[in-house]
């Protein structure tokens, strides 16, 4: 027993040597990386394997070439097999070392899955972690088992990611990871724990694939509720659009707000409905210009108009799916100064004016088209008439931004005050008018 116990000081104080590549030559070496895999797949006990993986993983995550060396000793291999394991420290230590090598090698994980059993061993690890949230306690996982989940969520994304015909085979990890969603607490930060990585990793799974069109009415709309994952989801995106700053959501928020997206467009009716409930603005969002309250669908409005571009994107397409596509029902739902800039991105055609896109879809005459807020609860102009000269410079404003608008192809019609002109409808002021 003391040997093993030796070996295992020596691996973890080369490991602590190892922090400082420069002084470090015999472990960032073909034959240092070659002789600590031998130790992690063949050592005598599981923490000499340990403690040579842990050596591994740091020289992996601080000298990227020691990446395609590793692979080279034909390691990886067996290390795909042993991530089928109950002990977290090794599933974190492996997982971590092959999603490591996702980034600038050759490693064959197709060969992996199929040969090694890699996509069986990551869909154990989703289902034993889904283990420990019993029915009715929801909770947050120990320090080890939340790193050791985390690394395999991440290779789970990276398979996916940079190899999408891979997908499919983590299909049966999907009602674990909704399992999983479903009863751990939203933290503060909700996207910076590990319900964010189960987002990330469901964003991109299949979800509408032949193996999972049975989960459609079983696991993503389940029949005791079928609203039951989608709540779940979209209070988690309200809690962090209300926490997050623009930059940070730019980054984490753009899986989930994918996620739903999916789910909407594999939603029965009942959680369609639910979810344009809950996402887009409703009567009583209209008693002030739309995006001015502190609702939901405000708060993504809102963000629709910072400068994160894949934040507004993401935005924008999430209202324009929930419009079922259309761009008058987007107009009719966010307001038409809201859906403009979207639709023109788009390359869709816009409705010629505002007024338009409202009658053609019956919508309320008493709803001010362009700000969505009802007529009756705008406030009333108390100003004074405004003097003739103020009136010139106004409408000059107006033809330079209508004009500005036709260049940037927002609006492709004419303006209407050239219109006017054209068609007789104004007249020249006389040089003696009265401005006063």
């Amino acid at each position: 027993m003391g040997i093993p116990l030796e070996s295992v000081d020596i691996l973890l104080k080369l490991r602590q040597h190892g922090t400082q590549p420069d002084h470090a030559d015999p472990i960032y070496s073909k034959t240092g990386i070659e002789t600590l895999a031998s130790y992690g797949v063949g050592g005598e006990t599981p923490d000499v394997r340990r403690a040579a993986l842990r050596c591994i993983a740091n020289a992996l995550l601080l000298d990227p070439k020691m990446r395609q060396v590793f692979v080279d000793t034909g390691y990886g291999e067996k290390l795909a097999e042993r991530l089928k394991n109950d002990s977290s420290e090794d599933e974190m230590v492996i997982s971590r070392i092959l999603f490591l090598c996702t980034y600038y090698t050759t490693m064959n994980f197709d060969d992996l899955i199929k040969k090694n059993s890699l996509g069986e061993n990551i869909n154990y690890q989703i289902i034993r972690h889904a283990k420990q949230f019993p029915k009715g306690c929801k909770k947050t996982l120990p320090q080890a088992d939340e790193l050791a989940l985390t690394d395999t969520l991440k290779l789970m994304f990276n398979l996916s990611n940079f190899s999408p015909d891979l997908t499919p085979i983590f299909s049966p990890s999907i009602p674990h990871m909704l399992k999983m969603i479903s009863r751990m607490d939203i933290l503060h930060k909700p996207l910076d724990g590990v319900i964010g990585y189960l987002i990330n990793s469901l964003s991109i799974l299949d979800l509408e694939g032949k193996k999972v069109r049975h989960l459609e009415g079983g696991v993503l709309f389940p029949k005791f509720n079928q609203n039951f994952n989608v709540d779940k989801l979209i209070n988690i995106l309200d809690q962090a659009v209300s926490i997050y700053r623009s930059d940070e959501l730019e980054t984490r928020a753009i899986p989930l707000l994918h996620l739903l997206i999916t789910i909407y467009e594999l939603a029965p009716e009942g959680p369609r409905k639910y979810m344009q409930w809950l996402l887009l603005p409703d009567e009583s969002d209209r008693s002030q210009p739309i995006g001015h309250d502190d609702t939901l669908s405000s708060k993504l409005l809102r963000l629709s108009t910072t400068p994160s571009p894949h934040l507004k994107t993401a935005i924008s397409e999430l209202m324009f799916v929930l419009s079922g596509k259309c761009p008058e029902n987007l107009t009719k739902n966010i307001g038409y100064g809201f859906a403009a800039g979207f639709l023109a991105s788009r390359g869709l055609e816009i409705p010629q004016n505002a007024g338009e896109a409202f009658v053609t879809n019956n919508f309320n005459p008493d709803i001010n088209p362009i700000t969505g807020q009802r007529w009756d609860a705008e406030p009333e102009d108390n100003e004074p008439p405004m003097k003739q000269e103020q009136k010139e410079r106004e409408a000059e404003r107006l033809f330079i931004l209508f004009e500005r608008a036709r260049a940037t192809g927002i609006i492709n019609v004419e303006n209407p005050i050239v219109q006017a002109l054209s068609e007789g409808r104004l007249e020249e002021l006389p040089d003696d008018s009265d401005s006063d």
